[in-house]
């Protein structure tokens, strides 16, 4: 099982309503995201710079951002379009980031 982390931008102000809509996530998107292999999925928010730094575990190759040519995470991107920073094709500009240090 691999850790994956990347980090995300939240427009000012939609703190309250990011949380909504993830803690409303679609069901078929968790179904997607499980059947894809990745587990323990949480997203953190660093309020003084609206970074979004999500982590999760995934048992295969890719991860929760390589999933866009899925129908559901295509919608799912549209949704979150208005509330964050998006690439053209709606999907999460996103970086990867580098796990530097680990400790079980």
């Amino acid at each position: 099982m691999k850790r994956v982390a990347f980090k995300m931008i939240l427009d000012e102000g939609q703190k309250v309503e990011y949380k909504r809509r993830h803690d409303e996530i679609w069901p078929e998107l968790k179904q997607l995201l499980k059947e894809a292999g990745i587990s323990e999925y949480s997203i953190f928010l660093d309020e003084d710079t609206n970074t979004l730094f999500a982590f999760q575990k995934v048992s295969g190759e890719e991860g929760s951002q390589n999933l866009g040519e899925t129908e559901i995470v295509k919608k799912w991107w549209a949704f979150m379009a208005d509330i964050m920073k998006t690439n053209p094709d709606n999907s999460p500009v996103s970086v990867k980031l580098e796990e530097v240090f680990f400790m079980e």
